[in-house]
């Protein structure tokens, strides 16, 4: 019998249990560790900061719909890996032998790297987590009692521009429907180089789109943007030339700021010899298994992934949740074909398909592959985008309550877009 342990209860870690599952026989263990009792949907987290979502509808209890699948579901912190050794320490406390292990814990968020930055002894909003999410909204609350000006954007090392760009353009909407826009000037500050780089190099013309949107929203941007600190009313910005060196500083008062943090491994994983690149991200090769440990697969955010491409101010490449999935299928392939004594062969399709919602319209990218040059791409905006994106939200949702998650991005968002066959992306 084999045990297999996934670390990491998100869009990684739940459908590599369920899929797991659904792919051995009863006569191997599947378990699955996360931090808190819920899967969280990570897309719902802007719509939370503005009030526009209860929690409670954007998460789902693990425990029944998991022993529902015969899968062992533990509520707790992996605090520390022993690779060599097999085994995982639960909470600083219990032990957990395993086989095969699955590392999808997602990030630690780097707030430290940038004094003043985040909720947590800092002066600036996150929508990385639904606590965030919520401590968001409660500040959001309080500004709305004394509106002014609005910064929001992501700081150099960020890898995930999306989750921006959708909080400018929903604060933006929900201003609007208050009548309070008059009164507030908004700025988005990003480590991008240019508007609609988002990390990839741009899909298709995402530049003039993006910086289209921006426009007609009235929101001004700065890019090629260093945050050097931030006070309790003002953060200090240094916008830098095309060798990265700064050519203007800039005061930017703020009542209310949401600023998305670097990326690091957590620390559990990161401590693991050999495991990770500086950073801490699980290095890789071209089946999803450690370099150094080959019992050991990893998928997500957490994963090592190098720049698209080098710009002025470091910048990361995103981990979009098609991308993710496509890692957790060839994880699964793997591990099955290893327990039954075959080869790993199964390989991860690393394409970049994402839904963005601006709160009265959206827009969707797609990059096949992520890393140019590309076969595919394209990037289209319109009210069908914000729409698509509530409906997706429902429907992961509900399959996670079900147990029948895998592969919902295949399934639902190509349908969506209806640009490109399910056959031309797995070429």
């Amino acid at each position: 019998m084999a045990h297999i342990a996934i670390v990491g209860a998100g869009i990684g870690g739940v459908p590599s249990a369920y899929e797991l599952r659904k792919m051995l026989g009863k006569d191997h263990r599947v378990t699955l560790i996360g931090a808190t009792p819920y899967f969280e949907f990570t897309p719902s987290n802007p719509w939370v900061a503005v009030g526009w979502r209860d929690v409670e509808k954007t998460r789902v209890e693990l425990r029944e719909p998991l022993e529902s699948k015969g899968i062992e579901w533990r509520a707790g912190k992996v605090t520390a890996i022993d690779a060599p050794g097999n085994t995982l320490t639960i909470d600083g406390k219990d032990t957990l032998a395993y086989d095969y292990l699955i590392i999808t814990t997602g990030p630690r968020l780097a707030f430290d790297e940038v004094p003043g930055l985040g909720p947590e002894g800092g002066y600036t909003q996150s929508i990385c987590t639904h606590a965030h999410s919520l401590t968001a909204w409660n500040a959001y609350e309080k500004f709305l009692e004394n509106p002014g000006p609005i910064v929001v954007g992501a700081v150099q090392g960020a890898s995930c521009f999306g989750p921006a760009y959708e909080f400018a353009m929903i604060v933006d909407a929900d201003l609007r429907k208050r009548k309070l826009r008059d009164r507030v000037p908004i700025t988005y500050v990003t480590s991008e180089p240019y508007i609609g780089h988002m990390g990839l190099g741009g899909v298709g013309d995402s530049k003039g789109l993006m910086e289209s949107e921006l426009r007609q929203r009235h929101i001004k941007w700065i890019t090629n943007a260093k945050v050097s600190n931030i006070d309790a009313a003002e953060m200090t910005i240094n916008e830098c030339d095309d060798y990265g060196k700064p050519k203007k500083e800039h005061k930017l008062p703020f009542h209310y700021a949401m600023l998305l943090p670097a990326f690091k491994g957590v620390d559990a994983v990161a401590g693991v010899p050999e495991l990770c690149n500086p950073r801490g991200f699980v290095l890789i090769d071209e089946h999803q298994r450690s370099k150094k440990y080959p019992n050991i697969f990893s998928a997500g955010v957490c994963v090592a992934i190098p720049p698209v491409e080098a710009t002025p101010v470091a910048t990361g490449a995103p981990k979009t949740g098609y991308m993710i999935e496509s890692m957790v299928s060839a994880i699964c392939e793997n591990i099955a074909a290893e327990i039954a004594g075959k080869p790993a062969t199964a390989r991860a399709t690393w394409n970049a398909i994402c839904i963005a919602d601006f709160g009265d319209t959206g827009a969707a990218f797609v990059a096949l592959p992520q890393i140019p040059p590309r076969n595919v791409t394209w990037a289209k905006q319109g009210k069908w985008a914000h729409l698509a994106k509530i409906a997706f939200e429902k429907y992961f949702l509900r399959k996670v309550r079900t147990g029948s998650i895998a592969p919902v991005y295949e399934k639902y968002v190509l349908k969506v877009l209806g640009i490109v066959s399910l056959k031309e992306v797995h070429k």
